[in-house]
């Protein structure tokens, strides 16, 4: 018995026909005449309540219901959840559904509430947007039938202790998966850049037709068949392409909800695919007073499933990067020249003259391309008007250290070092661009 009552729960509809009730009868001491038709009233109160309960707990039929999650959730992204839910009952319930969504994103108001006619079956689509990377759990899917009479619900839970895992930004890596092989890159914003000079291998010779470069006649093929010749390149391939990131305590920093840590693994996943398809030998690792999660650069079948299980792992460390192991280690066990698309923070110019002298080293054995991020907060609070002297006095530091960015990017370049400053959620975009203009200039 207390199993068949545990799933009751009392509407608001009950309480507001029960206090007019008990008003009335306080009112009947005062005009008798309504005692009697009160009484009836209290009757039919009793009646409807008794018909609820037995429509929804012994009349045959119930509500079904089950939450559809994907395998992995794609962090910074919005994801869609379904749930679905079909009434059995012989009547149309309106039902209530409250889903336990995990903790990670601390919403305590989630409720929906729908009209299911008998025999129907709804589907509902949400959206959850995760900003850590890890192992999210679900609790119950609880949803309240409430019968025609509205004084009464009864509670149905499913699909209890659901756990899936939040993987790198998997959905931004098929967004970009073919732009690098369209004609449409604007549409993304990206750039074209135009191709200099021709280090680029040499692939065959073919018949001229409309269109090819005049530059690329091959006048000794032309002279033995009689007929214009050229000769047709193709990218260089299998070059090695690292992402390298920071994973000290700079990288812990937010903005939009994503840690600047993130915004550098989403980018890594992205730029690794599309080294892959352009036969490039994609691989990374990451650095702070250590080097880790490492990754060799290969062309392998595997090697995106590889990236992306490593990218799941890495976390980071809270402690200052050490610049210098970064480079030992590089010089050790890179022997061939390699992109290095370097994955960090700068502040100030101090932090970054203290790491000069290992990019420095670096940059003359490899391609290095050092990837810092704009302050976007620091550039609001500068763009506001400043009313009072306290808010002229922030503004000054803020723009202060808007323009060291500046200075850092121009130190950087001043050494041969590329750079990319760009804000977080331009940072694969901005990558992507750096890369392509890379290959397209053959400076790897």
């Amino acid at each position: 018995m207390k199993r068949f009552f545990r799933p009751i729960y009392l509407q608001k509809r009950f309480f507001i026909v029960l206090v007019a009730l008990i008003v009335g009868f306080v009112v009947s001491y005062m005009v008798p005449n309504l005692f009697g038709a009160l009484k009836v009233l209290f009757f039919v109160f009793v009646l409807f309540f008794i018909v609820d309960l037995l429509l929804l707990f012994a009349s045959k039929g119930k509500i079904e219901g089950k939450r559809i999650l994907p395998d992995k959730l794609s962090n910074g992204d919005d994801n869609p959840i379904q749930l679905n839910v079909a009434n059995t009952y012989l009547f149309a319930v309106t039902v209530k559904l409250i889903d336990e969504i995990p903790f990670q994103f601390q919403k305590r108001d989630f409720g929906l509430v729908s009209k299911i006619a008998s025999g129907g079956n709804k589907v509902y689509d949400y959206q959850l947007r995760p900003t850590e990377r890890g192992v999210y759990s679900f609790g119950s899917l609880n949803v309240f039938a409430v019968s025609p009479i509205g004084f009464l619900a009864k509670k149905y839970m499913f699909d209890q202790a659901q756990e899936v895992p939040v993987y790198p930004s998997f959905l931004q890596l098929q967004k970009y998966d073919l732009i690098a092989f369209t004609n449409r890159l604007h549409e993304y914003g990206l750039k074209k850049i135009r191709r200099i000079g021709h280090t680029m291998e040499f692939e065959q010779i073919k018949d001229y037709v409309l269109g090819d470069d005049i530059r690329n006649i091959n006048w000794k093929a032309t002279a033995k068949r009689g007929q214009l010749m050229v000769n047709q390149y193709q990218d260089e391939k299998s070059q090695p392409i690292y992402s390298v990131i920071d994973k000290g305590r700079v990288m812990k920093m937010p903005f939009n909800g994503l840690s600047l840590l993130d915004y550098a693994i989403n980018a890594t996943l992205v730029i690794s695919n599309i080294a892959l398809k352009k036969h490039d030998k994609a691989g990374m690792f990451s650095f702070s007073n250590k080097i880790e999660n490492r990754v060799v650069a290969e062309r392998r079948s595997s090697q995106m499933n590889l990236i992306l299980e490593t990218l799941y792992n890495l976390n980071t460390n809270f402690i200052e990067s050490d610049f210098s192991r970064l480079y030992i280690d590089v010089k050790r066990n890179l022997n061939q020249r390699s992109l290095l698309l370097l994955y960090t923070n700068f502040e100030t110019l101090d932090a970054l003259h203290r790491q000069l002298p290992y990019l420095v080293a670096m940059a003359k054995q490899h391609l290095l391309v050092v990837i810092f991020f704009e302050n976007t907060e620091l550039n609001e609070f500068a763009d506001k008007k400043a009313n009072t002297v306290h808010q002229i006095f922030e503004q000054t530091i803020a723009e202060k250290f808007i323009y060291e960015k500046k200075l850092i990017v121009n130190e950087l370049r001043k050494h041969g070092i590329q750079t990319i400053l760009t804000k977080p959620e331009n940072l694969t975009i901005n990558t992507i661009n750096k890369y392509l203009e890379i290959k397209a200039r053959g400076l790897i």
